[in-house]
């Protein structure tokens, strides 16, 4: 049990820091420890992300912090939410379509690991690419609705897309990028969450280890939040390719794991 604590606490840390939400870590991790079912991980990893995204945008807001952006923060946040529902409804759409549960691991491994490589692609790339300033609401919504749905489906909260993103479509500095894409997983997991309660859904989990993520998740976000202000935006970049890099590895192996079991 000690295990749940320590993986979401340190993924939940870094999630912080990097803007991430941790569960594109602690999902991949899980896995390979291989300490419970795919639905069941994914549904434990939501819980934490949520826990630690709570926090920590409810501190940014306590503290009057201006980094996030309501005008297209909110929009992108109300589309993830929505998209939150449809990825939810979408992973339980694939796990119908295999007899073998394991099948869905691999399936949302081999996907994370594309999205991965190409958030690390353009993430060593970006000083070269030219970004955008969107401003319509309506399209911000749109993108928030991509984003959710991805998210939810695979099971990390937010993951490193969101970023990518926020660079691209509006310009934002890495720290403020960090706010605004746990501003939006905070939405996006608490509609998937309410969602997989409602449905009755909710796989079988050991309550226990659900304390420990989710308390591991808040103490991620206190030691993430602290270290963030500590760290300049090179050091979060160079944290966050090597984050990159150490999660397309792992999940590769999932994914080839999964479809041999």
């Amino acid at each position: 049990m000690p295990i749940f604590f320590l993986v979401s606490l340190c993924a939940s840390a870094v999630g912080a820091i990097c803007g991430i939400g941790g569960g594109v870590i602690i999902k991949p991790v899980l896995d390979l420890l291989h300490l419970e079912t795919v639905a069941t991980i994914s549904f434990l990893s939501g819980c934490t992300v949520l826990s630690m995204s709570c926090y920590s945008v409810g501190r940014t807001m306590l503290a009057g912090e201006k980094r996030v952006n309501l005008s297209t923060g909110t929009p992108l946040a109300i589309g993830a939410a929505a998209g939150g529902l449809l990825g939810n409804q979408l992973f339980s759409a694939v796990r119908s379509l295999f007899e073998n549960p394991n099948a869905v691991g691999s399936v949302q491994a081999a996907c994370l690991a594309v999205v991965t490589a190409g958030t690390l692609l353009y993430t060593v790339c970006k000083a070269r690419i030219p970004t955008h300033r969107v401003e319509s609401r309506a399209v911000c919504a749109v993108i928030g609705l991509a984003l959710g749905c991805m998210s939810s489906f695979l099971g990390i909260g937010g993951g490193p897309i969101n970023l990518v993103v926020l660079y691209f479509f509006f310009s934002m500095d890495t720290r403020t990028a960090a706010a605004n894409s746990l501003y939006i997983i905070f939405f996006s997991q608490l509609a998937s969450l309410l969602i997989t309660i409602a449905s009755g859904s909710t796989p079988p989990f050991p309550p226990m280890a659900l304390v420990l993520m989710v308390a591991g998740g808040i103490g991620g976000g206190i030691v993430g939040r602290s270290l963030n202000r500590r760290m300049d935006d090179r050091a979060v970049d160079r944290l966050f390719i090597a984050l990159m890099a150490v999660i397309i590895g792992i999940s590769i192996m999932n994914s080839v794991r999964y479809a041999m079991v």
